[in-house]
């Protein structure tokens, strides 16, 4: 198992089109991927999930990952928010 927390930064939080981005990343690999946020665990492939979470910009997320590819499934994950879903700081 490979965990990573990271801060949420864009402006939409995990909504909409950034969730849809990080869900189609996780859903590149094969090892089960979650967010630990706000008390709860959220499959990191569920759009409904995720959507559900309340994901805000300023969350503090706990991104963990387990299975053959967990530590590059984290790294891309880690990429895709640093990257700020692709939109304009």
């Amino acid at each position: 198992m490979y965990s990573q927390s990271i801060k949420i930064l864009n402006k939409a939080g995990l909504h909409a089109r950034p969730a849809s981005l990080f869900i189609k990343t996780a859903a590149k690999f094969d090892s089960d991927i979650y967010i630990k946020f706000s008390g709860k665990t959220i499959n990191a492939k569920s759009i409904v999930g995720v959507l559900s979470a309340g994901i805000n910009s300023g969350s503090e997320i706990e991104m963990t990952a387990e299975g053959a590819d967990e530590k590059a499934a984290i790294k891309s994950l880690v990429e895709l928010i640093h990257s700020n879903f692709g939109e304009a700081f």
